[in-house]
C-alpha cells in the first residue's frame, strides 16, 4: 500500500512538472508571436544616413515605405550667402550635427539602433571630407550595437526614390537633375542602370545659382531665403519668355548627353547688357529681370527635352521600356521646379508616358532616400556590406553601364518645333 502511495505521488510531481513546463513553453510561444504580429505590423526597418554634399540627414523607413522618423540639418541659407558650397564649412557643419539629427530620427521613429534591421548610408558620389562623416559614424553605429550596414550610391537612391510613394515596376526611365549631376537612364533594377545621357560640363543646378546670383535676386524681399533655383523660378512668373530669343545648345549633337556651361555664359552676358543700359548699379536689380528668369527656364527645359526625345526613340530601338505603361521619373533638387516639371509633361505625353515627380522633400538630398534604397536592397537580399569597417568612401563613380556612346551612334534626329 505503502509503495502505491509512493508511485502515484511520483506520477502527480511528474505530471505537475510537466504540466508546469507545458505551461511556460506555451506562455513563451505566446510572447514570440505577439512580437512577430508587431513586428509584422511594423515591417523591416532602416536608418539612412545622408552627407554626400552641404545637407546632414538622417531618416528611419519601414519596408512599406513608411517615414517614421525624419530630420535634416539643411546648409542652403549659408550656401546662398556664400555663393556656392564650401567643402571644409560643409564638413564641419556634418560634424557638429550628425549625432543630434540620427538622434532626432531615431527617437521620432521611437526606436533604437537595435532595432533596427540595417544602416544604410551614402558612400558615392559626393564630396571626399563630406561622405567621411556620414560613413565614419555608421560604422560606429553598425559596430557598437551589431547590425549590418549597406552602402548607398547617391544618384541610385534619388532613382528609386519614387517607387516608395507609386507602384513603379522595372524597367523605367529616369531623369536626375540636380545642383551636381545631370543623367538620364534606364532603371532595370535596384542596381542596374543603363546610362544614355550625362551632363558634359556643369549641372542644371549650378546654372540656376550662378544666374540667381548674378542678377541679385538674393537682395529682393521676395526672394528671402529661397535657393537659386526657387528665387529663379518665382521671379519667372513675372516675366514673358519670348522678350528674349531661347538658346540652342549642342544643336548638331545626337546624343543624349546635356551640356549648361554655355547657357551660364549666354545669360551671364545678358544680365550684364541688361544692367549696362539700364544703369544698374551696387545691390540693385534690372527691372526686367521676370523675362531674364523666364528666358533662361525655357531655354533650360528645352534642352532638357531634346534628349528626352532621343532617349524615347533610343529606347523604342533597343526595347529597353515597355511598349505600354511607361514611366519617367524625374528627381534631384531641380525636379522641385514645376515649370520644369510641366514641360517635360508634354513630352511624355507625346509618347504615352507617365511622369512621376517625388514631392519636394523627397527630390533634395535627405535620409529618406538613402534609407528606402537601404530598403530595397534589403528585401532583395543584398547589397550588404561584408566587413562595414573596411568599407571606403569614393567621392566619382560612374553611374550605371554607359550606353551614352551607342545613343550618338544612332543618329537619331529631333525636330526643335517638336521639342514642348
Amino acid at each position: 500500500m505503502l509503495g502505491q502511495c509512493r508511485y502515484s505521488y511520483s506520477v502527480l510531481k511528474y505530471c505537475k512538472q510537466k504540466l508546469t513546463f507545458l505551461q511556460t513553453l506555451h506562455n513563451s510561444r505566446k510572447t514570440q508571436i505577439s512580437f512577430c504580429s508587431t513586428r509584422c505590423t511594423t515591417g523591416r526597418r532602416v536608418l539612412g544616413i545622408e552627407t554626400s554634399c552641404d545637407d546632414t540627414g538622417a531618416a528611419v523607413v519601414d519596408e512599406y515605405g513608411n517615414i517614421l522618423g525624419n530630420a535634416l540639418q539643411s546648409q542652403t541659407q549659408e550656401t546662398v550667402a556664400v555663393g556656392g558650397v564650401i567643402p571644409f564649412h560643409a564638413r564641419d557643419q556634418h560634424k557638429a550635427h550628425i549625432e543630434d539629427v540620427v538622434e532626432q530620427a531615431l527617437k521620432e521613429a521611437n526606436v533604437t539602433v537595435k532595432d533596427l534591421d540595417a544602416v544604410a548610408v551614402t558612400v558615392k558620389p559626393g564630396i571626399s571630407m563630406c561622405l567621411n562623416v556620414g560613413l565614419s559614424y555608421a560604422k560606429k553605429l553598425v559596430q557598437e550595437h551589431r547590425v549590418p550596414m549597406i552602402p548607398i550610391h547617391h544618384m541610385e537612391a534619388h532613382a528609386l526614390t519614387a517607387r516608395m510613394i507609386e507602384q513603379i515596376d522595372f524597367p523605367f526611365l529616369v531623369l536626375l537633375v540636380s545642383g551636381g549631376h545631370c543623367l538620364l537612364a534606364v532603371a532595370k533594377d535596384i542596381d542596374k542602370f543603363l546610362l544614355l545621357g550625362t551632363a558634359l560640363d556643369s549641372s542644371p543646378g549650378e546654372a540656376f545659382d550662378k544666374v540667381a546670383r548674378r542678377m541679385k535676386l538674393k537682395n529682393l524681399p521676395e526672394c528671402y531665403n529661397m535657393s537659386g533655383g526657387a528665387m529663379v523660378e518665382h521671379i519667372a512668373k513675372q516675366g514673358d519668355i519670348e522678350k528674349f530669343p531661347p538658346l540652342e545648345i549642342l544643336s548638331g549633337n545626337r546624343s543624349c548627353n546635356f551640356s549648361f556651361s554655355g547657357m551660364k555664359t549666354y545669360y551671364m552676358r545678358l544680365i550684364e547688357k541688361e544692367e549696362k543700359e539700364q544703369e544698374i548699379v551696387a545691390s540693385n536689380v534690372i527691372s526686367n529681370a521676370g523675362d531674364v528668369c523666364a528666358s533662361f527656364q525655357y531655354s533650360l527645359v528645352r534642352h532638357l527635352a531634346k534628349p528626352l526625345h532621343r532617349a524615347f526613340l533610343f529606347s523604342e530601338m533597343r526595347e529597353l521600356l515597355p511598349e505600354d505603361g511607361k514611366t519617367l521619373v524625374v528627381s534631384g533638387g531641380v525636379a522641385c521646379n514645376q515649370y520644369i516639371q510641366q514641360g517635360l509633361k508634354k513630352v511624355c505625353e507625346k509618347y504615352d508616358c507617365r511622369l512621376v515627380c517625388p514631392p519636394p522633400h523627397l527630390c533634395t538630398d535627405n535620409g529618406i532616400m538613402i534609407a528606402w534604397n537601404g530598403i530595397e536592397k534589403l528585401k532583395a537580399g543584398r547589397g550588404f556590406a561584408e566587413d562595414p569597417q573596411s568599407q571606403r568612401f569614393i567621392p566619382k563613380v560612374p553611374f550605371g553601364e554607359d550606353l551614352t556612346s551607342d545613343v550618338a551612334n544612332c543618329t537619331i534626329k529631333v525636330r526643335n518645333a517638336n521639342l514642348l
